[in-house]
C-alpha cells in the first residue's frame, strides 16, 4: 500500500507559478487550492509518496 506525506502552503498571489514549480521539484504533487482561512489568500495542499 502506498504511504503519502501531505503539505499545506500558503500562495502568494504574484508567485504562484514560481512556489509550485519549486515544490513539484521537490515531488510534490498539487492535491487542490483553497481560499484561506483569512478569506483573502490562497492555500495549495499537496501530497507526495512517502520515502
Amino acid at each position: 500500500m502506498t504511504k503519502w506525506e501531505y503539505a499545506t502552503i500558503p500562495l502568494i498571489i504574484h508567485a504562484t507559478k514560481q512556489i509550485l514549480d519549486q515544490w513539484g521539484e521537490d515531488g510534490w504533487e498539487l492535491v487542490q487550492v483553497v481560499g484561506g482561512p483569512d478569506g483573502k489568500g490562497l492555500v495549495a495542499y499537496l501530497k507526495r509518496e512517502k520515502q
